[in-house]
């Protein structure tokens, strides 16, 4: 089964990105794909009104939720929708969440993915200061879902950053892992490969880095270099800059034989807090 990562260059306007998605999706239905990954902010970009858009969508007055629900029936494509703002179900008047939704190829919603570590950060670039979480609040689950190309565990953007919690999801059963971002240009060049290579190696998971890759509003310049990582940490298919549909098969045996001939689930330990304190030494 074919997965395929999707790159964009998502702007303020919401339409606009749709029509943009929309076009790409289909690039990816076309070359086979049953699941695509789009990247963080891929309806909006440079926006301060992540309140507002999550309550309209809520409420079933905002553009994205019909739009993603109908594009994933009419292309029989699973969607990981990058990011969006939506609030706690039920909850429309609450803080929203940087909300991964994985939708079905029937346009149901079949998991859920509140992003967990929220980007309060200075970066020395033209903006110099991000603080998600005045527009996000944080969640607070695992999320690992079984779709037509294996298990994939949910994850996004700074998440990279906390090994842990991809531990986590590979303890769930993970056999792919979606990190849809939108990384600064100055951290990207220097982190980007880097995390997204140790997330995949010490996972043994596909990792299916979507991404955001140019200049928005705001301004805000990013990194971009979309790519798909296979468990041994190789570089399968990447994107540098601009748009693009980055597609590879899962080799579901080559996958099994790296994880037989080296277990690292089974040889991992863990430590209890006794073992972290500093070491007693004699006069």
């Amino acid at each position: 089964m074919t997965s395929a990562v999707i790159q964009m260059v998502s702007q303020d306007a919401i339409l606009a990105n749709l029509q943009r998605a929309s076009a790409l999706l289909e690039q990816a239905a076309a070359g086979g794909a049953r699941l695509a990954v789009l990247p963080e902010n891929f309806a909006a970009m440079g926006r301060r009104d992540a309140a507002a858009i999550g309550r309209a969508e809520a409420l079933g007055e905002g553009p994205i939720l019909p739009w993603l629900k109908r594009t994933a029936r009419d292309l029989k494509l699973w969607i990981v929708a990058g990011t969006l703002p939506l609030p706690p179900l039920g909850r429309p008047e609450a803080k929203s969440h940087a909300c991964s939704l994985l939708v079905d190829e029937h346009g149901e919603v079949a998991a859920r993915y509140d992003k967990l570590h929220l980007f309060d950060v200075d970066v020395a670039d033209n903006r110099g200061r991000y603080r998600e979480s005045d527009d996000y609040a944080h969640g607070n689950q695992v999320v690992v879902a079984d779709t037509p190309v294996g298990r994939v565990g949910l994850s996004v953007c700074y998440d990279l950053r906390f090994p842990e919690l991809y531990s986590a999801l590979r303890a769930a059963g993970a056999e792919l892992i979606t990190a849809p971002a939108a990384f600064t240009a100055v951290t990207g060049a220097a982190h980007w490969e880097v995390l997204i290579r140790a997330r995949a190696i010490e996972t043994q998971c596909y990792l299916l880095a979507a991404a955001q890759g140019g200049l928005h509003p705001g301004p805000r310049e990013t990194h971009g270099q979309a790519a798909i990582v296979d468990p041994w940490g190789r570089i399968v298919a990447q994107q540098a800059r601009g748009e693009a549909v980055l597609l590879a098969t899962r080799d579901r045996d080559e996958q099994a034989s790296i994880r037989a001939r080296m277990p690292v689930v089974s040889h991992r330990r863990f430590f209890s807090q006794d073992a972290l304190r500093p070491a007693q030494t004699s006069e």
